[in-house]
Parts: C-alpha cells; sequence; structure tokens
C-alpha cells in the first residue's frame, strides 16, 4: 500500500510541474487584426479607446477600438518607408508623439494631421513619450541625454544625469515630471521646470522599461535581471519588487490600474501578467496571439491597457490587438 501510496503522490507532483510549464489556457475574449504584416510599434491609449500601430507597409494606423474602425493612417512625407519604431499617446489623447531612430512627429490625434516634424542628427532616438496637450515631447538617446521639448514655445532642456544610453522614458500628463531609465543602473524621476532630480531609483543591472502612474501615486522601474520594482513618488520609498522564480524577466511595457490597485505587464515572449501593487504578487496570466504560421510562434507585447478591473486589452507584433477577462 505504502508503495501505491507513494507512485501516486509522485504521479501527481509530475502532473503539477507539467501543468505549470504549459501557457494558461485562457483565449482572448476578442481580437481585431489592425496590420496583416508584423507590427513594429504600437501603442494603446490609457482609456482603452485607441491604439495606434506602425508597420513598414502599411505606415502609421489610427484605429478607434470601441468601434473597431481605422480612424487615420498616416505617413512621414520626408522618409522613404515608414521606419516608426516607438509610439505613445497622450494621457489625454489629444496628441501622438512617433520616432525612427533620427526622428520624431508630433501628430494632432482629434484632426489626424501632423504639427510638427524634428529631426535629431547627435545620437539615435531610443524612446519618446508625449504629454497631455501635447505640451510637451521627452526623448530619450542613445548618448545618454533625454530632451524635453514643448513645441509651441520651442523650449529646449537637456538632461545630463545619465553616463549611458536611455532605454526607456515616461512623461507625467501634466509635463511636468518625467521619468527615465539607463544602462547606467538608474532611474530618475526629474523635473521638466528645471532639471532637478527629484528622486533615484538604483538597480543591480541597465534599466530596460519605466512606466508612470498617471494618477501620480506611484512608478515602475525594472531591470535586465532580477529587479522590477514599484516606487512611491511621495516618498520615493520602494512598495514592492515583482516577484516571480525566472533568474531575468524583460518587460516591453507596463500599465497601472486607474484604482492604483494593479500593475499590467507585457513581455517580448508573449506573456501578459497582472500584478498586486502593494504585494508584488502575480495575480494572472496570459499568453497574447503569434501571426498565424509564424516561426517561431512568438510575439513581442508593445502595449497594455485596462478598460476595467474586469477587462484588458494588450497589443502586440503579430498585428493584432486584443481583449481579455480578468476572472
Amino acid at each position: 500500500m505504502k508503495r501505491i501510496f507513494l507512485k501516486s503522490c509522485f504521479a501527481c507532483l509530475l502532473l503539477l510541474q507539467l501543468t505549470s510549464c504549459t501557457e494558461p489556457s485562457d483565449k482572448p475574449k476578442a481580437s481585431y487584426q489592425q496590420v496583416d504584416e508584423i507590427a513594429d510599434a504600437a501603442n494603446i491609449s490609457a482609456d482603452a479607446s485607441i491604439s495606434v500601430i506602425s508597420n513598414i507597409k502599411s505606415g502609421i494606423q489610427v484605429w478607434d477600438l470601441q468601434s473597431n474602425t481605422q480612424k487615420f493612417a498616416w505617413n512621414n512625407q520626408e522618409d522613404a518607408i515608414n521606419t516608426v519604431t516607438n509610439i505613445h499617446i497622450a494621457a489625454d489623447n489629444s496628441y501622438v508623439v512617433t520616432s525612427s531612430r533620427e526622428t520624431f512627429t508630433l501628430w494632432n490625434l482629434l484632426e489626424g494631421e501632423p504639427e510638427g516634424y524634428w529631426r535629431i542628427d547627435e545620437a539615435s532616438i531610443r524612446d519618446v513619450a508625449v504629454s497631455s496637450l501635447g505640451r510637451g515631447i521627452l526623448v530619450g538617446r542613445s548618448n545618454g541625454k533625454v530632451m524635453f521639448f514643448e513645441p509651441n514655445t520651442t523650449r529646449r532642456l537637456e538632461f545630463l544625469g545619465h553616463q549611458e544610453k536611455v532605454n526607456s522614458v515616461d512623461i507625467s500628463p501634466n509635463g511636468f515630471y518625467a521619468l527615465t531609465g539607463s544602462n547606467d543602473y538608474v532611474a530618475y524621476l526629474w523635473d521638466t521646470r528645471s532639471g532637478q532630480v527629484i528622486h533615484k531609483f538604483e538597480h543591480s543591472s541597465r534599466v530596460t522599461k519605466v512606466s508612470l502612474d498617471d494618477q501620480g501615486r506611484y512608478a515602475f522601474t525594472a531591470d535586465s535581471k532580477r529587479d522590477a520594482k514599484i516606487w512611491d513618488l511621495t516618498t520615493g520609498q520602494e512598495v514592492s519588487n515583482l516577484q516571480y522564480l525566472a533568474r531575468q524577466r524583460i518587460f516591453t511595457t507596463a500599465s497601472f490600474s486607474p484604482d492604483g490597485k494593479y500593475l499590467l505587464t507585457g513581455s517580448p515572449a508573449k506573456r501578459m501578467n497582472l500584478w498586486d501593487v502593494t504585494t508584488g504578487k502575480e495575480l494572472k496570466e496570459w499568453y497574447v496571439s503569434p501571426r498565424e504560421n509564424s516561426q517561431p510562434p512568438t510575439a513581442v507585447v508593445y502595449s497594455v491597457a485596462f478598460i476595467n478591473n474586469q477587462q484588458i486589452l494588450s497589443a502586440s507584433s503579430s498585428g493584432l490587438v486584443e481583449k481579455w477577462d480578468v476572472k
């Protein structure tokens, strides 16, 4: 009897291990094909009502996610082909900033027209962000410099706090605060009016992703190894460190829920995760859909957003925007 019992226990443990290694069985509630080819960049608005997606052949497309209809189709007149690799929608859905390695463009999301086009020759552009009303644009570059630029006043401020290339940037809706992360193992929260550092968030390896809570409560900074931290913006103190077993986890996008209870992240390997802000505990995991017949069958999650606490959206390199239930 003991042998039979031990064999049964071993079989159960083996089944549990195999089950834990398989992908979650959840399927998207809805799926919208926005480009037929591989998408090079995509962003979903904070209120989950608009998506902007870029493809080398199709250019830049703006979609109304509530009606699943295309609003605008854009192309940079100065560029022979569309090479946009970064997209950010302002928190109030008024403007979009897009960038390639050498140029960035500000688009009016209400009228569907470009309002400015700028070229940077000094160093390649790594990431961009735009504030509400298009008041300010943040440009992170490979030489470690971050430029804050006001299109209406042409005011320009260079943040020189980083020592190596900048990988990720984000900006507060009012345009007064910037969060930037670099290969120098540091993320800074700084004031765009003065260039003064407010908080310094240190890591043990290069900072690959940063994200600000639009309500001004939290910041998220993640490095290339073990640390993915949520910080209190008032005190600068650590709130939690995301709990996962892997030695390394790379994040490509992150978004806080409107009520501040949850963080939603995406990765380069189809994975999308929901986390508890206070504890850092993982609450749910999904895998976005790869392109049909793609080899290998994977996708980069470019953007995530909360519809509410029961549903979320993802946009990935497969050219799909997918809707998911949170159970």
